[in-house]
């Protein structure tokens, strides 16, 4: 990829910002405590994440070319899974600890990969086996002490429902990713960003007849909140692309894990255990050792199209 203005360290500073933004989104979520449906959770998320995400396009003038699409159904299929995967994850984070969840959602990109080998016939070969296996069996260290609880505690337990809808939303997650690797093929970035945020607040709203519990202002003024943290992250992360590579930025995306423990610490006194800390660390490996081999196999690419160059 060409960068207009290539600078690698604006864009690894973005990225960080961006994480660091996505984090406090989380954070601001968990505060605003439990007893909230997951999809009043997700309509808050969607809807406020649109203001910011509006004005940065006008900014940037490409509002106009972003509310212009051929392919709707893309974009509403794209927001019915993404919607699901997003209230499925905030189940998990008002029920786990802000580490685990953190954690345990790295599997998305590891099950992204088994997804793009098995749904769009891509070729993995053993080194990416090798690291997505790895990688799952650091999110078993991670989920099975908590899945266990169904046995021992029933149905009722905090941690296994938290711990089994933060799989679900990994799951769902990936199937959100091929269906965005499908769109992108034929719309603009700008589009799909805005459409999602659009289509999951409309989706996400109707779970209202569904009952949604009153809340108070400051869970309110705290959904809002994590809304326009969402937002603003995601225009964090779309403009760190601008400046670098993903094989150069991606790895940064592991320090969610050091600031939730830091922000779980301080606010909630919530301390890692040895298999979070344990599970986490083999699937952040397993998550950069993915990362560095295609951005090998990016630059053999890369010099066997120089080569073939007359």
């Amino acid at each position: 990829m060409a960068f207009a203005d290539p600078n690698p360290l604006r864009g690894i500073l973005l990225k960080v910002f961006s994480v660091s933004v996505f984090v406090a989104m989380q954070t601001s979520i968990k505060l605003a405590g439990t007893g909230i449906a997951p999809g009043q959770i997700s309509f808050y998320r969607s809807a406020f994440a649109i203001v910011p995400i509006v004005i940065y396009l006008g900014w940037r003038g490409e509002l106009r070319q972003a509310i212009q699409t051929d392919n709707p159904f893309g974009h509403v299929k794209r927001g019915l899974i993404g919607v699901c995967a997003m209230g499925a994850g905030f189940l998990g984070l008002v029920h786990l600890p802000l580490p685990d969840a953190i954690a345990i959602g790295y599997a998305m990109p590891l099950i992204a990969v088994v997804f793009a080998a098995v749904f769009l016939k891509e070729t993995v070969r053993l080194y990416r086996w090798t690291a997505v296996f790895v990688g799952l069996i650091g999110v078993l260290i991670i989920s099975v002490p908590k899945l266990s609880l169904f046995a021992d505690e029933g149905l009722g337990s905090e941690a296994a429902i938290g711990a089994a809808a933060v799989l679900v939303s990994a799951t769902l997650g990936a199937a959100a990713m091929l269906q965005v690797r499908q769109l992108v093929q034929v719309e603009k970035t700008a589009t799909i960003v805005l459409f999602f945020s659009v289509t999951a607040s409309l989706l996400s709203a109707l779970t209202w007849f569904f009952g949604w519990p009153d809340l108070s202002w400051r869970a309110l003024g705290l959904l809002a909140l994590a809304g326009f943290f969402g937002g603003l992250g995601q225009i964090l992360l779309t403009e760190s692309y601008r400046y670098a590579d993903v094989s150069t930025i991606a790895p940064f995306e592991y320090i969610s894990i050091i600031l939730g423990s830091i922000a779980a610490y301080l606010l909630f006194a919530d301390v890692p255990t040895w298999t979070t800390v344990l599970g986490a660390a083999i699937v952040v490996s397993a998550g950069i050792f993915i990362i560095l081999r295609e951005h090998q196999l990016g630059l053999e690419r890369r010099a066997a199209r120089k080569a073939a160059t007359p």
